[in-house]
């Protein structure tokens, strides 16, 4: 992406704060596909039984992982918005289509 006026790279929205931003992710997921993206990122975490949770605990359960994300120090917290650290999310193959095509934003 480049920045228009000064033709140079513009960073992407969805790395602004330092990191991949949650928020941002979800909204490329798109809310037609989010309650299977965030169980898929529950499975992915190692949570049992997301597939038959109700979708309110689904969402409880993704703020828990990501909060756990922040304490191991692959995230940090910035308002309702979580910023992850390069390589944060490997393994996680359901984010791939929906991520930046920044080379530093990529599962590594």
């Amino acid at each position: 992406m480049t920045d228009p006026a000064s033709g140079t790279p513009a960073s992407d929205p969805s790395t602004v704060g330092g990191g991949l931003s949650w928020r941002d992710l979800e909204t490329r997921v798109g809310l037609d596909a989010l309650p299977d993206f965030h169980r898929a990122f529950l499975e992915w975490s190692g949570v049992e039984g997301a597939a038959e949770m109700p979708l309110r605990r689904v969402g409880q359960r993704v703020e828990a992982e990501l909060n756990r994300m922040v304490k191991d120090g692959r995230a940090t917290r910035e308002d309702e918005d979580w910023h992850l650290i390069p390589g944060a999310l490997e393994g996680f193959e359901a984010a791939a289509p929906h991520l930046p095509q920044e080379p530093d934003s990529l599962p590594m």
